[in-house]
């Protein structure tokens, strides 16, 4: 018999503090949780779907899906990682229905010998030093398949770790690690030519 899901003690206290105020009906509490996490919600659905217009309806469909369920949310991971899993849902539903694949075709299962470690020597902040290379470095995400501009996003924008983005995505931590691999090994290769910074 398994026991049931304990709350994380590394789960600020201020989490649950605002979740218990939004499900107590406090005035002006929901409006707070959305004003502090909209970006995140939107990082992760712009980054998969590409279209502000449709970026926008699902961001109001997730915040109305975090509505409804959280209750549900037991402070097992923080509420910035539920909250991104909500939105990642969400994309990933849109995505679906209009047929458009998420990730390339057998991207993600290599062994684990490609994915050993997630610091391959590119660093992506090092890439964007300056406004030109910044602009260069999403241009050169917006190449990549919508999963692997996400997980480039919760990794190095929302500082999100491996283990987070496990429970955002439900991929296993060896898949997203592939993934990351892959995708800065996809971006060294569109940048080098432009910036000339990884030439070594």
């Amino acid at each position: 018999m398994t026991e049931p899901s304990t709350p994380d003690k590394d789960v600020p206290a201020a989490d649950r503090a605002l979740v218990s105020a939004v499900l107590a009906g406090a005035p002006g509490a929901f409006e707070r949780l959305v004003r502090e996490y909209q970006g995140l919600c939107w990082h992760v659905i712009d980054r998969m779907v590409r279209h502000p217009d449709d970026t926008r309806e699902l961001c109001q469909e997730a915040f109305l899906r975090v509505h409804q369920a959280l209750h549900q949310y037991r402070g097992e991971s923080a509420l910035k990682s539920w909250i991104a899993q909500v939105a990642y849902s969400v994309a990933k539903r849109h995505l679906e229905k209009k047929r458009i694949p998420i990730a390339e075709a057998g991207a993600g299962d290599d062994g684990p010998s490609l994915a050993e470690t997630v610091g391959d020597g590119f660093d992506l902040e090092a890439a964007a030093a300056d406004d030109q290379a910044v602009a260069m470095l999403h241009a050169a995400i917006g190449k990549l398949p919508p999963l692997q501009r996400t997980l480039l996003t919760l990794y190095h924008l929302e500082d999100m770790p491996i283990g987070e983005i496990s429970r955002v995505t439900g991929l296993a931590e060896g898949t997203i690690k592939s993934h990351l691999f892959r995708s800065r090994k996809l971006l060294r290769g569109l940048l080098e030519p432009s910036l000339g910074v990884f030439a070594a």
